[in-house]
C-alpha cells in the first residue's frame, strides 16, 4: 500500500483529500499542528520546525505528498507569520523531502489564484502575468518561486486553485457566512465589498482534481483549479434567497472593505482538462443547497 503525507490534514481541503486518497488505496499520515498520534498516522508538527520536520518525513517515507498546510485567510493579520509559514515553511518541507533517502514519485504544492491580482485577463491563463495584491497572494508566489529552485530535485506540480467551499470549511470564509446567517433564518447580513465576482467551485471537485493530478503526476507542471465560470456576490445571495426562501437584506460595513480587493477571478480550465480529462463539476447552486441542508460545519 503506498503511502500519501497530507500536510493540514485537519484542515478543510486536508478532510476531503485523506478520504479520497484513502478510498484510491494509499495509507495516509498526516501532518498537523494539533493532535500527535504516530499509530493513527498522524504527526504534531510545525512546518518551521526543520529538524522535527525532517524526523517526520524520513520516518513516513511518503510515495506521494500533498502539501496543503498554509495561511489562507486572506485577512489573517499577521503579515510576518503568512510568509514565515507559506514560504518558510513550505522550504522546510521540501528539504525535509529532498533529504528523506526517498524521493516521492509527486510533491503537489497548492498556491492560490490570488497571485493572478486584479488582472484584465478574461479568463485567467496559466502564463497570465502575476499581480498579487495583498500578503497573502504575494507569499504565494513567493512560495512558487521559491519552489523552482527545488524542480531538480523534487517531482513537484503547483496547483493555484480560485475560490472553493464547501462543508466544514471555517465561517470566516464568504460563502459559509452566508449559508450560516439563511440557516440561522437571519434577516440581515453584514458584508464587505459587493462588486466582486469569483470563479467559485466545490471542494468535493478540487479534491478530485488534486487526486488526478496526483495519479498522473505531470512534474514540473502549473495548473489553474477552477470552474471556468464567474459568479457575482449578488448572485451567490439569489441563489441563496431560492434555497431558504427568502431574500436577506445586505448591510456594507466599512470594516469589512478590502481596498486591495481583487474584483473579478476567472479562470481558465483548459489545460487542466486536457492533463486530466473533463469530468462533471458540482454547480455552485448545487453546493450552496448541500452547504444549507446539512450546515457549514
Amino acid at each position: 500500500m503506498p503511502t500519501a503525507l497530507i500536510t493540514g490534514i485537519a484542515g478543510f481541503t486536508g478532510k476531503y483529500l485523506s478520504t479520497a486518497l484513502q478510498q484510491q488505496g494509499y495509507k495516509v499520515v498526516g501532518l498537523t499542528q494539533g493532535r500527535h498520534d504516530p499509530d493513527k498516522d498522524l504527526f504534531s508538527c510545525d512546518l518551521l520546525d526543520r529538524c522535527g520536520l525532517a524526523d517526520v518525513v524520513a520516518q513516513v517515507q511518503p510515495d506521494v505528498v500533498a502539501h496543503l498546510a498554509a495561511i489562507s485567510f486572506v485577512e489573517h493579520g499577521d503579515a510576518e507569520d503568512i510568509y514565515r509559514t507559506n514560504v518558510v515553511g513550505t522550504r522546510n518541507l521540501l528539504e525535509a523531502l529532498a533529504a528523506c533517502g526517498k524521493i516521492p514519485r509527486v510533491v503537489l504544492l497548492a498556491s492560490s489564484a490570488n497571485i493572478y491580482g486584479n488582472t484584465t485577463d478574461n479568463p485567467i491563463i496559466e502564463s497570465t502575468l502575476p499581480s498579487p495584491a495583498n500578503d497573502y497572494a504575494v507569499s504565494k508566489l513567493a512560495m512558487e518561486y521559491m519552489a523552482k529552485l527545488w524542480m531538480d530535485k523534487l517531482p513537484l506540480i503547483i496547483v493555484r486553485p480560485f475560490n472553493y467551499t464547501g462543508r466544514q470549511q471555517a465561517p470566516n470564509f464568504l460563502i459559509p457566512k452566508i449559508v450560516d446567517h439563511y440557516r440561522r433564518g437571519d434577516m440581515e447580513i453584514e458584508l464587505g465589498n459587493l462588486d466582486v465576482a469569483r470563479d467559485f467551485s466545490d471542494v468535493r471537485t478540487v479534491v478530485s482534481a488534486y487526486k488526478k493530478l496526483i495519479e498522473l503526476a505531470p512534474a514540473g507542471e502549473t495548473f489553474n483549479v477552477c470552474s471556468g465560470e464567474a459568479v457575482s456576490l449578488e448572485g451567490v445571495l439569489e441563489m441563496m434567497a431560492t434555497i431558504a426562501g427568502y431574500a436577506i437584506k445586505v448591510r456594507v460595513n466599512p470594516a469589512f472593505v478590502r481596498e486591495s480587493e481583487v474584483k473579478c477571478l476567472r479562470g481558465s480550465n483548459a489545460k487542466l482538462i486536457n492533463f486530466i480529462g473533463d469530468s462533471a463539476s458540482i454547480p455552485l447552486g448545487e453546493t450552496l443547497r448541500w452547504m444549507f441542508e446539512v450546515g457549514v460545519a
